[in-house]
């Protein structure tokens, strides 16, 4: 019998019931076994028994001590990542932790010092990268077919704003929304950001103002080898979910359009009409979510890295906060003045 993973998962809302379902659905090198979360009811232990999974605990703390479990699924509160990833490093169990693992970059790198101490692997779910259309930009790039990349650009908007309630709780429109898109272009590029300017408004609701944040931005950013980059986020574009991306290089260009509903094209002597972008994370992204998770059970039973490590999870953290100082002072911030980036040992700028 081929060797599999056993998983515990903690935190059942809505990534957590995603991530949980794809394991046992489309990982077949991994098993999940037991599933921890603080709000365990009626309705997830129902969900829980529907994937199979009897070991339902409402600590985190019941997988770290189970001897049987090799690897963590922490898809928690964000204020919880860190504090898991110790744990569970400690626990010798192998973690993949949703982004950001945490908003403090000191803390971030407590978090990565136990990692590396116990010798056990990190995955970061920047699922964005395991997409099959951006990995073929990078991989694109990366092959230098196109020379050197000279911009990069990322339009990320989402088909409707956020509840109030999350907001408040999401750090923000650059910590929550556009990280994605800060680690995106640091893996299209293949280089670090070192410079940004931030531009931002609020145009949709005037209730992100309660909570000092945007809800549209735009960044321009530098990178080490030369290249320009510009991201632009909006919290509502009411047509669907818009992720598209681009690196124009030396010798040629590479793009991403939009993944539509249907690839049918209605023409007319009036219009020429195609179907609206799909509308959100779930259906744009759900074979990546499927992709990161397969990688995770592999480099594990292979021994191998993971393809987002530990500097993944703490680079776009040390951009969103260059992004928002710029924003609040109104000047271009270099990466190197923000906090916590000089004295890590991780940053190798």
């Amino acid at each position: 019998m081929n060797k599999k993973v056993r998983i515990g998962l903690i935190g059942a809302g809505r990534i957590g019931q995603l991530h949980g379902e794809n394991l046992v659905r489309f990982v077949p090198n991994a098993e999940l076994v037991a599933i921890a979360d603080p709000f365990f009811n009626d309705t997830t232990y129902a969900w829980a028994s529907s994937l199979g999974v009897e070991n339902c605990y409402k600590s985190a703390e019941a997988i770290f001590a189970n001897p049987s479990i090799d690897a963590v699924f922490i898809c928690s509160a964000t204020d919880t990542h860190a504090d898991y990833i110790i744990q569970a490093a400690e626990a010798g169990k192998h973690i993949f932790c949703e982004k950001p693992i945490h908003y403090d970059v000191a803390v971030i790198c407590e978090a990565l010092a136990a990692v590396e101490k116990a010798g056990v692997k990190l995955q970061v779910g920047f699922v964005r990268r395991f997409d099959y259309n951006h990995k073929m930009v990078h991989d694109t790039v990366a092959s230098g077919k196109l020379g050197a990349p000279h911009i990069v650009k990322v339009t990320s908007r989402d088909p409707e704003q956020p509840p109030m309630s999350y907001v408040e709780g999401s750090g923000g429109l650059f910590m929550d929304m556009m990280i994605h898109d800060f680690d995106m272009v640091r893996y299209l590029s293949r280089s670090e950001v070192t410079e940004v300017t931030a531009y931002g408004d609020v145009l949709i609701d005037d209730q992100f103002k309660n909570y000092d944040d945007v809800d549209t931005a735009i960044v321009m950013l530098k990178f080490a080898n030369g290249a320009l980059g510009v991201i632009d986020n909006s919290r509502r574009a009411g047509y669907g979910y818009d992720q598209r991306t681009e690196v124009h290089c030396a010798g040629g260009c590479v793009q991403v359009a939009n993944v539509l509903d249907n690839t049918a094209t209605i023409s007319t002597p009036d219009s020429v009409i195609c179907a609206k972008p799909q509308w959100f994370f779930l259906e744009r992204y759900n074979q990546a979510f499927i992709a990161e998770a397969q990688a995770f059970a592999t480099a594990i039973l292979d021994d191998t890295e993971t393809p987002v490590q530990g500097i993944d999870g703490l680079m776009p953290v040390l951009i969103a906060k260059a992004a928002k100082r710029s924003l609040d002072e109104g000047r271009s911030v270099k990466i190197s003045e923000i906090e916590g980036y000089k004295s890590s040992s991780y940053v190798t700028l």
